[in-house]
C-alpha cells in the first residue's frame, strides 16, 4: 500500500520526541519502536513510525501538526487515502493518519487515535479491553514515552507476522505476572487460543 500512496522513511523516537514536545496531552510512541525503547536496544528495520493519541486530544494533535500534511485512511485498511481538513472531527471507526512534513516529503509518522472514557483506555477494537491511562505508558530514559509492551503485543495478536513474533520474543522476559495476565486475557478476547496465551500464561492456569 505504501508504495502506491507514497514513499516512507520514518522518523526516529527521537525525531518524535522533538516534534511533540510542546504537546500539552498524552502522547506515546506506539509499533515496533515501543518494543524497542522498552527492551533497550533495535530489533529490525521499521517500515514506519506509529504514535498513539486519545481521539479526544485529537484537536490538539491537529493543532500541534498544522503545517504538517496530514492525511486519514478512509475507510480504514482499504490503501486509501484524504486529506485531514483543519477543524475535521474524525469520529470511528477512522483511526489512522499518515504524516508527512510537506507534500513533497515522504510519510514519516503514523498517528493511531484510540479511545478513551473517564481515565480509562479502551481499545478500540473492542471496548472489552481497558486499562487506566496513567498505566498506558512508560518512559524511556532519554525521555521519549512509549506504549506499554502488554499493550502493543494486544494489538499485534490479532494477525501475527514474522516482526510480531520477534517483538514478542525480545518482551517476553520484561513482562511482570500482571503484565503476563492482562496480555493473555486481552488476546483471549479477539483471538482465542492464540499460541502466545501458553506463553504468557503458568501451567495452573492454561
Amino acid at each position: 500500500m505504501s508504495d502506491v500512496l507514497g514513499r516512507w522513511v520514518p522518523d526516529r523516537p527521537e525525531d518524535v520526541a522533538a516534534v511533540f514536545a510542546k504537546a500539552d496531552f498524552p502522547w506515546w510512541i506506539a509499533g515496533g519502536y515501543a518494543i524497542e525503547l522498552a527492551v533497550g536496544r533495535e530489533l529490525r528495520a521499521h517500515g514506519d513510525l506509529d504514535v498513539l493519541v486519545l481521539r479526544r486530544d485529537q484537536a490538539l494533535v491537529r493543532e500541534l501538526l498544522a503545517d504538517w500534511d496530514l492525511y486519514v485512511a478512509d475507510p480504514p485498511g482499504q490503501g486509501e487515502l484524504r486529506p485531514w481538513r483543519p477543524g475535521e472531527v474524525l469520529r470511528p471507526p477512522l483511526h489512522d493518519i499518515w504524516c508527512r512534513r510537506t507534500t513533497e516529503a515522504p510519510w514519516s509518522v503514523q498517528l493511531m487515535l484510540d479511545e478513551a472514557e473517564g481515565t480509562q483506555w479502551v481499545s478500540r477494537r473492542t471496548p472489552k479491553i481497558r486499562l487506566p491511562i496513567d498505566q498506558l505508558g512508560r518512559t524511556s530514559e532519554t525521555g521519549i514515552p512509549y506504549l506499554v509492551p502488554e499493550v502493543q503485543l494486544f494489538y499485534k495478536a490479532k494477525a501475527t507476522r514474522e516482526k510480531d513474533e520477534t517483538d514478542f520474543e525480545a518482551v517476553l522476559p520484561l513482562l511482570d505476572a500482571p503484565a503476563r495476565a492482562w496480555l493473555a486475557d486481552a488476546i483471549e478476547v479477539i483471538a482465542p487460543g492464540h499460541s502466545w496465551i501458553r506463553r504468557l500464561l503458568p501451567v495452573s492456569r492454561t
